[in-house]
């Protein structure tokens, strides 16, 4: 048995670094095992965003007897803090502290807004729905409290994964943010898959004690991956809680600086189309699939795992390719690319009832939208300047989560508005595909501008740097600033 054992562990070393995922982004200061325990914090973002928008959406509704316009505003409510990321973002580049941090106070505040609202949440919402002896309680305070849970949950969530990005890039060279992006984002789907496996689970026997259960739980997880995350990921610098010379600069000087960076407006503007483009599909998929193919709830619920599918892949191929040098904006570009064929399958699937080719397209969806998101965030740490990269990928953050919450919001209001006011088209093939298909309409048009918006950016490189194939990696990377 030991020589077996021995002969497994020397084919495991033989394969060397490259063939385990990630493991050439760690130095002898910054060793895997120190990245992977850093990327808890998207585990806990990931779980946050199972349960609000996909277990507590269907349990609300459903099990509780919640109208859907109430349950559509309370989800929405983290939307609201998402504008302020760049504001975050900003605070942990100047934040002074006497024990000389600037991101893990970020985090930590982050974590005890998700954790507050976790505390508010299992009660509100029994009030809300009227549940046992809170049918008693006045109307108000189910809505106030749920309201201020979701909001505080949302807003938790967002200071996290700001502050937590922005460490990732101050512990990581230039060179390994590429993958660094992908591996954040390999994480994040990994908790919202495990996460969503095991709330599945614990709540498929429901009842208002479970679901009180369940909830506090994933207040003691997102505390517990939070802590381990940050513990002792960020160097001390005492110097830093000393009176500057100057006062640093307040944030419309520092977003009035930002924004004159070349292309800064067009960079995210990019990102704000390009993500509203595959936004609008997320929550139109398996409607789409019960709807106007007829099929079962069993078989729509499939395509939430098809499309994190194309996705982990997307993530996988996005980071090989940067990690060679790939232009970020070209490959954003091929992304976007990739989504026009992706929603035509989905388009052409209504008239013909063609079920392969929404599957293929749903899968496309998910690996376009993977490789133009992690493409645009690795842009953003490369560009970001050393003193503004939370305000850097605050703005990203900021304009990713708007735009996609704007984009799914859109996306059933167009459907429903359409399908009301438009005669039904018979070769079509299906009752309501009308409303589908333009909103599948628009976001190839989306797509399209996002294509064109990128070109300059992907110009602009090869103009300054003609010979780029022959640079070492700085002069690559200083070409392009």
């Amino acid at each position: 048995m030991k020589s077996i054992r021995h002969q497994m562990i020397s084919m495991w070393n033989s394969l060397g670094p490259r063939y385990w995922p990630f493991a050439d982004l760690a130095t002898p200061d910054l060793p895997l095992s120190r990245l992977i325990r850093l990327s808890l914090f998207q585990i806990s973002v990931g779980m946050t965003l199972v349960l609000l928008v996909g277990t507590l959406n269907r349990v609300m509704i459903v099990e509780m007897g919640v109208p859907a316009a109430v349950v559509g505003i309370m989800i929405s409510l983290p939307l609201l803090f998402a504008p302020f990321r760049a504001l975050i973002g900003h605070r942990s580049d100047t934040h002074r502290c006497e024990l000389g941090w600037r991101r893990v106070p970020f985090i930590w505040k982050g974590t005890l807004c998700q954790f507050g609202g976790y505390a508010i949440m299992p009660m509100a919402l029994l009030v809300l729905a009227g549940k046992g002896h809170a049918d008693t309680a006045p109307i108000w305070l189910g809505y106030s409290s749920a309201a201020l849970a979701f909001l505080l949950v949302g807003a938790g969530a967002h200071i996290v994964q700001t502050a937590g990005l922005a460490l990732a890039t101050d512990l990581t060279p230039p060179e390994s943010h590429p993958k660094v992006v992908g591996m954040m984002y390999v994480m994040l789907l990994v908790g919202m898959m495990v996460s969503a496996v095991i709330f599945g689970i614990a709540l498929s026997d429901f009842n208002p004690l479970r679901l009180v259960q369940v909830i506090q739980s994933a207040a003691l997880a997102c505390l517990v991956l939070n802590t381990v995350a940050m513990w002792k990921q960020e160097t001390r610098q005492p110097l830093r809680n000393r009176a500057p010379s100057q006062p640093d600069p307040t944030f419309l000087e520092s977003w009035t600086q930002f924004c004159k960076g070349q292309h800064t407006v067009r960079r995210l503007v990019v990102v704000g189309c390009g993500t509203m483009a595959f936004g609008m599909a997320d929550v139109l998929l398996e409607p789409f699939g019960g709807q106007v193919l007829g099929w079962e709830v069993a078989a729509t619920t499939m395509l939430t795992a098809l499309f994190a599918l194309g996705g982990l892949v997307g993530f996988v191929f996005a980071s090989h390719l940067l990690g060679r040098g790939s232009n970020a904006y070209s490959t954003a570009q091929h992304g976007a690319l990739i989504g026009l064929p992706a929603f035509a399958l989905v388009i052409l699937a209504a008239p013909f009832g063609l079920s392969e080719a929404f599957l293929v397209g749903n899968f496309l969806i998910g690996f376009g939208a993977a490789i133009f998101a992690h493409s645009t965030l690795t842009a953003t740490m490369s560009h970001a300047p050393k003193e503004q990269a939370g305000l850097a990928l605050g703005a990203w953050g900021a304009v990713q989560a708007t735009a996609a919450g704007v984009g799914i919001a859109l996306s059933g209001t167009i459907r429903d508005l359409v399908n009301t006011f438009s005669p039904e088209q018979a070769w079509l093939g299906s009752i309501g595909a009308t409303g589908y298909i333009t909103v599948y309409t628009l976001e190839i048009v989306l797509l399209l501008v996002t294509i064109a918006a990128v070109f300059p950016l992907i110009r602009k490189r090869r103009d300054n740097n003609p010979s780029h194939l022959t640079l070492s990696r700085p002069a690559e990377e200083e070409a392009v600033q």
